[in-house]
């Protein structure tokens, strides 16, 4: 009986993931498919997924464009002026950038030591050398991402309490964010 539940357990550790990825793909991609279909009428399953990604390829070329880029810093310009449309606007452009941008954030992975033995540290990423525009011009400020979550806290601490880890930003936060689970 013991084997039989290792196995259950064990089967359970392989499908229980997989079915969840596959589950958030499909619903991603009939979402996307059924938005598509329903404006354009299309029967074809997968035009609409198609449509999508072929849209968001030409906009990223046509916002490449020299021409282009003049429009985009203007309407960049624009949202940031917004009152309301500023506070969503600029968060999720900022963090878009940290992931993918030029002005990559999550790139200085850290460990830092939250208590003076150092018997308690952190993992998280610099993403300020320099606080002096807040009046802190010895702290730096680090991300700290959350485990099983898309979140995190960004706390302030003095430079010497950080250490830079001379490890691949991707997998210092594929550590974190599995708790500790996920190693390369």
């Amino acid at each position: 009986m013991k084997r039989i539940t290792r196995y259950f357990f064990e089967g359970l550790l392989l499908l229980v993931p997989l079915a969840a990825t596959l589950y958030v793909v499909y619903v991603i991609f009939v979402k996307i498919d059924g938005t598509f279909n329903s404006i354009f009428k299309f029967k074809i399953p997968g035009t609409g997924f198609l449509l999508t990604i072929l849209t968001i390829i030409l906009v990223g070329f046509v916002s490449s464009n020299f021409l282009t880029k003049r429009l985009m810093r203007i309407i960049d310009a624009t949202f940031t002026r917004l009152p309301f449309v500023k506070m969503i606007y600029t968060a999720v452009r900022d963090l878009m950038n940290a992931f993918v941008g030029d002005k990559k954030s999550f790139n200085k992975p850290v460990l830092v030591s939250v208590s003076p033995d150092k018997s308690i540290q952190l993992i998280g990423f610099m993403t300020r050398e320099g606080l002096e525009h807040i009046g802190l011009s010895d702290k730096v400020a680090v991300y700290l991402p959350q485990s099983y979550n898309f979140a995190g806290n960004v706390i302030i601490v003095s430079r010497e309490r950080v250490t830079p880890l001379s490890a691949y930003s991707g997998d210092v936060m594929a550590f974190i964010v599995s708790g500790g689970v996920a190693v390369k």
